[in-house]
C-alpha cells in the first residue's frame, strides 16, 4: 500500500472537519524528520515549513569543521528569531540591523510545497542556493510561493556558513583535523549536508528525492558549479541551473598568505589573525584562542580588513575541490555528474554596481534630500560600452567556459542563455532601461514572482503584460527543466556545444531568440583597445576587471596583454585613487 504524505492528510482533514478550502485554511500539520517534528503553515494554496535544522550548530569545537548531521530528533521544532548566518546587516536583503548580525548557529532550511503534495505522486524538488558573494545572504529573503503554486514543484531554500566561517584555511584550524574536517570549504560542505538531509527527508513533504534540481544566482550559481565540480556531491541532485554564476578558486597557500607572499590577497586567514593579535583580541595564534573568540567579534575584524583585491573564499583544498581548481575539475570526467545543466548570465550584469558609482553617474538632489536624487549618466556612451564589455567577459567566463569544460567531461545536455529583459519605465528621476537594464540579479524576481528592488521596484518591474510574460516564460522553463531535464520555451532551446556556443536570449516577444557566441577574451579586449571612448587608464582598468573578476584572477594575462600595454598601470592603485578623489568631493563613491 502506498503511503500518503502528511500534506495530503492535511487537505483531507481540513475538508472533512469543515476547516474550509485550502484558499483560506490556516491549519498546520506536523511532519517528523530526522531533525525533529516540524509544523507547517498554510497560506492560500501553499504550505511552508521554516527553520528546520539540517546539521548540528557549527559552534564551539564545531566551528571550522565539516557539518555534522543531527544525531537524533530534537523533538518539536519551532520558527526561530535569528537564523541568518553572521554577516553585515542589510535591510534590502532581509537582514535588518546595524553592523554584524546573525549567528553562527545558522544551518537551517525552509521548505515550500503546494497544498495537496503527496508521496503517491512526488513532486520535483528545486533546491535554492542564495547569492551574496558567499559573504552575505539569507534563505528567508526569498518567497517562492508563486513558483510553487503555479508550477507544482517543491522548493527548498537553505542557509550556509559565510565569509571566514564558510571558507577558511589556516594551520591552527586544519593541522589537528582529520577527514572532511581538513577541508577549507565548510560552506560548500554545508550545502552538501543540506542535500543529504533532503535525500533522507523530502519524501515526507511530498517531494521526489530522485528528482532534485539545484538552482542559484551569483554566488549561488558559483556554488552550483562547485557542487558539479566536487566529487563529494555525487548522487545528491539530478539537474542544475547556474544564474549569473562564476568560477573562482584560490589555493590553500593564497588563502593562508602566511608571509604576505601574495600581495594582492586580502582578508586572508593570516591577515585576520594578525589583526586580532595586534588588537589584543587574540592572545596568540593558537587553536584555543581561535576557537574561543566570539563569532561576531571575529566577523567584525574580518570586515575591517581591506577587501579591495583578491579575497579568498572557495579553495582548491584537494578534498572538496580539486587542487587544480574548479574549471579543471569541471573538465575532469571523473567528477562528471551526467546531469542536465543550464548556465546563463544577464546582458548588463555590472550595471548593478556601475549605476551607483559616481564615476559613471551624477546624483542631483535638486531642492531637497527628502526626494530621491535625479540620476543621470556622465557619459552615456562610455557607460554603455563599459557595461557591455564587462558583461560579455562575465558571460564568457561564467557561462561559456564552464559549459565548454563540462562538455569535455562528457555532459550530454547543456543549455546556455543570456537574460535580456529590460522593459522598465523611464522616470523623471532616472532612465531605468539604460541605467539598470538587464542588471545582475534582476532575473530572480521572474523566478520567485516577488518584484522587489528597493524604492525603485515599480520602475524596474512595472506591472503589465511584458512582466507577466517574462514571469511565465522563466517559471515554466525552470520548472519543466526540473521535471524532465529539458527546458520548455515557445522556441527550441538548442544544446550548447563548444563548436556552436548557441544560447537563448531570455526575453519576450520577438526578442526571444537564439544566437551563437564567438567571443573570446582576446576579441573582447581587442574591441576595448580599439574604442575611442576610453582613456588609457580606463582601458587598463577595463582589461583588469575583465581578467580578474568572475573567474580565477589572471594577473599574468593582464601584465602580458597587448605586449605589456598595461604592465606599468597598477589597476588596484588607480582604482583607489579614483575612489579617494570622489570620496573627497562627495563623501562616498555611491549615493
Amino acid at each position: 500500500m502506498k503511503r500518503i504524505s502528511p500534506i495530503l492528510i492535511l487537505v483531507l482533514v481540513s475538508a472533512c472537519s469543515g476547516g474550509g478550502d485550502p484558499e483560506t485554511s490556516s491549519k498546520a500539520w506536523r511532519v517528523n524528520t530526522t531533525s525533529g517534528a516540524v509544523t507547517a503553515e498554510v497560506a492560500k494554496n501553499v504550505v511552508s515549513w521554516r527553520d528546520i535544522p539540517y546539521a548540528q550548530p557549527p559552534v564551539g569545537a564545531l566551528r571550522w569543521r565539516a557539518p555534522k548531521p543531527v544525531e537524533s530528533p530534537l523533538g518539536e521544532l519551532s520558527v526561530r528569531d535569528n537564523v541568518a548566518c553572521l554577516q553585515v546587516a542589510w535591510d534590502g536583503g532581509g537582514i535588518p540591523g546595524d553592523g554584524v548580525v546573525g549567528a553562527e548557529d545558522c544551518l537551517y532550511l525552509d521548505i515550500t510545497a503546494p497544498v495537496g503534495a503527496s508521496a503517491v505522486e512526488p513532486l520535483p524538488v528545486m533546491f535554492w542556493i542564495h547569492g551574496g558573494g558567499n559573504t552575505s545572504g539569507f534563505k528567508g529573503y526569498y518567497d517562492f510561493s508563486t513558483l510553487v503554486e503555479s508550477q507544482q514543484v517543491i522548493v527548498v531554500a537553505i542557509n550556509y556558513r559565510l565569509g571566514p566561517f564558510g571558507w577558511f584555511s589556516h594551520p591552527v584550524v586544519q593541522k589537528q583535523a582529520e577527514g572532511l574536517d581538513r577541508s577549507s570549504n565548510f560552506g560548500t560542505l554545508d550545502i552538501i549536508q543540506a542535500l543529504s538531509w533532503v535525500q533522507q527527508n523530502i519524501s515526507e513533504f511530498g517531494g521526489d528525492a530522485k528528482n532534485v534540481t539545484l538552482f542559484g544566482e551569483s554566488a549561488g550559481g558559483h556554488n552550483v558549479f562547485a557542487l558539479l565540480a566536487s566529487p563529494l556531491s555525487e548522487g545528491l541532485f539530478q539537474k542544475a541551473i547556474s544564474q549569473s554564476g562564476y568560477l573562482k578558486t584560490n589555493t590553500v597557500e593564497e588563502a593562508i598568505n602566511a608571509d604576505d607572499d601574495y600581495p594582492r590577497i586580502r582578508r586572508s586567514s593570516s591577515q585576520l589573525f594578525a589583526s586580532m593579535v595586534d588588537a589584543g583580541v587574540l592572545a596568540d595564534v593558537s587553536t584555543k584562542s581561535a576557537y574561543d573568540v566570539a563569532g561576531n567579534t571575529l566577523m567584525e575584524y574580518y570586515l575591517e580588513l581591506n577587501d579591495q583585491g583578491d579575497v579568498p573564499l572557495t579553495t582548491a583544498d584537494g578534498i572538496v575541490i580539486s587542487k587544480e581548481g574548479m574549471l579543471a575539475a569541471l573538465a575532469d570526467s571523473s567528477n562528471a555528474k551526467d546531469v542536465p545543466v543550464i548556465a546563463g548570465a544577464n546582458r548588463d550584469e555590472v550595471t548593478l554596481w556601475m549605476s551607483r558609482h559616481r564615476y559613471f553617474v551624477n546624483a542631483d538632489y535638486m531642492l531637497t534630500r527628502w526626494l530621491p536624487p535625479r540620476i543621470t549618466l556622465r557619459d552615456p556612451d562610455l557607460y554603455a560600452f563599459w557595461a557591455r564589455i564587462r558583461s560579455e567577459a562575465w558571460k564568457l567566463r561564467g557561462v561559456d567556459e564552464p559549459l565548454i569544460a563540462m562538455e569535455a567531461a562528457g555532459y550530454p545536455d547543456l543549455y546556455a542563455y543570456r537574460f535580456d529583459w529590460d522593459d522598465q519605465e523611464i522616470s523623471f528621476f532616472a532612465d531605468f532601461p539604460h541605467l539598470i537594464g538587464a542588471a545582475h540579479a534582476i532575473d530572480i524576481a521572474f523566478v520567485t514572482g516577488t518584484y522587489t528592488y528597493g524604492p525603485i521596484s515599480s520602475y524596474v518591474y512595472p506591472e503589465g503584460e511584458s512582466r507577466d510574460q517574462m514571469q511565465d516564460l522563466m517559471m515554466s522553463a525552470w520548472a519543466e527543466f526540473a521535471r524532465t531535464g529539458s527546458p520548455q520555451l515557445p522556441i527550441d532551446w538548442p544544446n550548447f556545444s563548444a563548436t556552436d556556443r548557441d544560447f537563448v536570449h531570455l526575453d519576450v516577444g520577438d526578442a526571444l531568440r537564439v544566437s551563437s557566441d564567438r567571443a573570446t577574451m582576446a576579441s573582447i579586449l581587442d574591441e576595448a583597445k580599439r574604442s575611442t571612448l576610453l582613456s588609457n587608464i580606463e582601458l587598463c582598468l577595463l582589461v583588469w576587471d575583465s581578467l580578474t573578476k568572475v573567474g580565477d584572477t589572471d594577473y599574468a594575462g593582464y601584465a602580458n596583454w597587448d605586449q605589456g600595454h598595461c604592465s606599468e598601470v597598477d589597476a588596484d592603485a588607480e582604482q583607489m585613487a579614483i575612489d579617494n578623489a570622489i570620496i573627497a568631493e562627495h563623501g562616498s563613491t555611491g549615493f
